[in-house]
């Protein structure tokens, strides 16, 4: 399935396969909400897992990394995705209700830096990454560019991408005021595609296909050459990430409350199986190294 082909208007994936699913108990009915760049891993993996679990149902809903942990906190779903780790608030307002958080590492991601196939700037250091979201850095002609003003487009302040973004590049310094928030990744990309002096950023699956797009590379610092999240075939580099060479890389989650059990945990241990590793990788995210690979009873 291309990734070209689901807009970011797709955020809310209810699964049922007609005729062929049991009616499921409310202890085979799985509830997922969250992060918007894991909805179509998300929902990728629901449609394989109850085609061989027919008495299972999985309603997989998007909004964002924040939206679907505090979900989880209320008590309004069984499983939180997060492309993000949990905050401590979050955490503390969890225990407040009487739930113990569990963290689960499912995938990895390179975050990519996105350019419009124009734009002849080809790699940039992440400290200029960082100056150009903050508004420290406001022409391209700063970077080795033309003389034209840098379009900034950035997600929304509920999803854990902007989050993680914003810790990890920009060092907690704000957007800067101009910054185009958009509703997901998908409407970064079509934005960037569309003009010749944007920049925006995002999980690396949403942009390796499109002519449009420019995925730059990245150098860690002055002393670091730039490396692509993506290999010499175009897809993600699973070495780049897993070793952390790629200087934009991250885990991302899903959070249960309390140690899963029932329906949730031979649903989060068959994700973190061959199967459902094996759809990160079709899905063109990164799967989990070997060794990091476990149960969700672990």
């Amino acid at each position: 399935m291309s990734l070209r082909t689901i807009t970011a208007t797709t955020l809310t994936i209810t699964f049922a396969l007609a005729g062929l699913v049991a009616p499921a108990s409310a202890d085979n009915t799985i509830t997922v909400k969250g992060s918007d760049t894991m909805v179509i891993l998300g929902q990728r993996w629901a449609e394989e897992y109850m085609k061989e679990k027919k008495d299972v149902t999985i309603q997989v809903t998007g909004g964002g990394s924040g939206t679907g942990i505090a979900a989880l906190v209320n008590g309004t779903t069984t499983l939180a995705n997060s492309s993000r780790p949990i905050k401590s608030e979050e955490t503390d307002a969890a225990k407040k209700n009487g739930i113990d958080v569990v963290e689960i590492k499912t995938a990895m991601d390179a975050l990519a830096v996105v350019v419009n196939s124009a734009n002849p700037v080809d790699h940039l250091a992440l400290k200029q990454v960082g100056m150009i979201f903050s508004g420290y850095i406001n022409n391209w002609k700063q970077v080795g560019g033309p003389d034209k003003r840098i379009i900034r487009y950035t997600r929304e302040s509920n999803s854990g991408t902007y989050v993680f973004f914003k810790e990890n590049v920009l060092n907690n310094r704000d957007y800067a005021a101009d910054a185009q928030t958009m509703p997901g990744t998908s409407a970064v990309a079509e934005a960037v595609a569309k003009d010749p002096n944007a920049i925006g950023f995002g999980g690396v699956a949403y942009f390796a296909t499109n002519p449009k797009l420019k995925i730059l590379k990245i150098a860690k610092d002055e002393k670091s050459g730039p490396i692509s999240p993506l290999g010499p075939d175009g897809k993600p580099d699973f070495q780049v990430v897993w070793s952390r060479t790629y200087p934009i890389s991250r885990y991302l989650y899903v959070y249960s409350a309390g140690q899963p059990k029932g329906a949730a945990k031979e649903y989060l241990d068959w994700i973190l199986g061959p199967k459902g590793q094996e759809i990160v990788e079709k899905v063109e995210y990164i799967p989990m190294p070997h060794q990091d690979q476990r149960t969700a009873s672990n």
